[in-house]
């Protein structure tokens, strides 16, 4: 199949689009806009800015990518939006591109899918294997790792941090950084225990998941102060990778963890 242009899109001079693109009616793809192989985009997408977009996404119509963020800093330096593979972004979904009071980029990893008006400002770097649910927002500057569930109307503070693994109930708001691994939910967000059927359906074995539920016991219903419980827990020495990893990112957390 060869890359199809629909006669009423505007292809920017200076787009580099690869093979078996297909772009649909009255979208706009900018000068500084780079589209892998078999990226579809739906009618009515506008793609802008110095933005990269990797192999077989799907973009759905009326979705903006790579816009100039959302940010009163933001004095038309050519910052960047970078996309992986794999993802899917469905209806009127907004990614802003970065700033440089960050380090100029807005990232997404492959394999995502993006629901419907899901908006990702600008400086956040997303990793890989993430479901957004419908109306699910990003503040700027915030990190997910892999593996994230936000359902719908989820909404996150600025520079938060969400670790892998970890899912956050309907409208959910987060202005705390999220552990690896939780179960989160509520206005504000409170942990209601480890994600285990997620981390089952990724095939984190039994053991790591005792493991977990042991040290989420310590640290957030044994009424231990958080530094009391991550040295009770380092002082037993679990040698399941998921607690160690865990227990970093609450001792690097620079805004504290949610309780």
């Amino acid at each position: 199949m060869a890359t199809a242009i629909h006669p009423t899109a505007i292809i920017q001079p200076g787009a580099q689009l690869g093979e078996n693109v297909s772009i649909g009616p009255c979208s706009v793809i900018g000068e500084n806009v780079s589209i892998g192989d078999g990226t579809k985009i739906a009618a009515h997408v506008v793609v802008d800015g110095h933005t990269t977009i990797g192999a077989n996404n799907q973009i759905f119509s009326f979705t903006a990518i790579g816009g100039e963020p959302q940010s009163v800093s933001y004095k038309g330096e050519p910052t960047e939006t970078r996309i992986g593979d794999n993802n899917v972004f469905r209806e009127n979904i907004t990614v802003n591109r970065g700033t440089v009071d960050d380090e100029g980029i807005t990232s997404i990893g492959s394999n995502n899918l993006f629901m419907a008006y899901v908006h990702v400002a600008h400086d956040c770097r997303l990793g890989s294997s993430l479901l957004f649910s419908n109306n699910a927002s990003l503040a700027g500057h915030v990190r997910v790792e892999d593996y994230v569930v936000l359902a719908g109307y989820t909404l996150v503070h600025q520079f938060v941090r969400i670790g892998e693994h970890s899912f956050c109930g309907v409208n959910t708001y987060c202005t705390l950084d999220i552990p690896p691994y939780m179960l989160v939910a509520g206005n504000k967000a409170i942990t209601h225990g480890i994600n285990v059927r997620g981390m089952r359906r990724r095939g984190i074995d039994k053991d790591a998941l005792l493991e977990l539920k042991r040290a989420y016991k310590t640290i957030y219903r044994s009424g231990h102060t958080m530094v009391h419980a991550i040295a009770e827990l380092e002082a037993k020495g679990s040698q399941v990778p998921q607690v160690a990893n865990l227990l970093e990112f609450i001792k690097s957390s620079k805004r504290g963890v949610i309780r």
